[in-house]
């Protein structure tokens, strides 16, 4: 019987087939006490995290005899995956077990900022009418949709968004321009630059890695359309938050979601304050009551066939 410690939230109703196989450890909070999580990761064979249990450092070496780290999500910057495959750990990710939670994220920000309609709620309900104020949002339909990452999550983002007559271009450097994914959904190939230039909304699919860190920094962002919305679902970092709120109170941006942060959580912070337009979430695009189960059954699964 192996021993298979959980540290961040999982659906529950994982851990009986889990624990009618192997001993489990299950303490969501457990990501947040480095020691007794290093002590408990000494006598793991199976480790399974979200993106907030960083798998390196004391904690990597702690892991002696642990031979896979489930991932309960896509992005392993969290991971240093050279150091656990040296150690002989295999690494698994939930690979499009959330992609269509973000894809609907996407679509609904995009939707949500276009109008421009969605906040006035407090206003109307104490007696005011600001109806010429919210006269002039924009359909998402004849819009163009900028995807910079073109993979399952970009790919469903597409088909989601086209189903609502946006047009869809996109730019990723690992594929080529020919790539069967682009003509199979109705989306345009583009370079970079064009798609910057050329987007009514932008969406971020990429990972956090050296030539995407402040992909998007004051110059980028000022050569975006004027009035464009720009939406990060992929990781902090990517985005400099003190060039993004400057364009949002300039009116540069016509409206963002950021749903991930250099810090996370990200602390108080004076350049959101005042920003209007803006939707900000805690890392949780990809995580819904669906995709939660699929990705907890999926790396469930998936561990149990390792410990085999």
């Amino acid at each position: 019987m192996a021993r298979i410690v959980i540290s961040e939230f999982i659906d529950e109703r994982v851990l009986p087939a889990l624990r009618g196989k192997h001993e489990v450890v299950y303490d969501p909070k457990l990501v947040d006490d480095a020691p007794r999580l290093r002590a408990e990761a000494a006598t793991a064979d199976a480790l399974i995290v979200r993106n907030r249990t960083q798998v390196s450092g004391e904690l990597l070496v702690a892991l002696g005899r642990c031979k896979v780290i489930g991932r309960l999500g896509v992005g392993l910057d969290n991971i240093d995956v050279p150091g656990c495959e040296a150690r002989g750990m295999q690494v698994i990710p939930a690979a499009g077990a959330n992609a269509l939670s973000v894809a609907e994220y996407v679509v609904a920000s995009a939707m949500l900022l276009l109008r421009g309609t969605y906040q006035s709620t407090a206003a109307v309900a104490a007696g005011q009418w600001p109806r010429n104020a919210l006269s002039s949002g924009r359909e998402t339909a004849g819009k163009t949709l900028g995807l910079i990452g073109f993979g399952s999550i970009g790919q469903l983002t597409a088909k989601l968004a086209r189903g609502l007559g946006m047009e869809v271009i996109a730019f990723d450097a690992l594929m080529n321009g020919d790539h069967p994914a682009y003509a199979g959904g109705g989306v345009r190939a583009v370079g970079l630059d064009e798609l910057i230039v050329g987007a009514d909304v932008i969406s971020l699919h990429v990972p956090l890695v050296d030539s995407t860190r402040n992909l998007f920094d004051a110059q980028r962002i000022a050569s975006m359309k004027r009035g464009a919305v720009l939406i990060n679902t992929a990781r902090g970092g990517i985005v400099d938050e003190v060039a993004l709120a400057a364009a949002l109170k300039s009116g540069q941006l016509g409206g963002a979601a950021i749903d991930v942060f250099g810090s996370e959580p990200l602390p108080a912070s004076a350049h959101f304050a005042d920003c209007q337009h803006l939707l900000l979430t805690p890392h949780v695009a990809g995580v819904s009551a669906e995709s939660n189960e699929r990705v907890s059954f999926l790396i469930a699964d998936k561990v149990l066939e390792a410990l085999r």
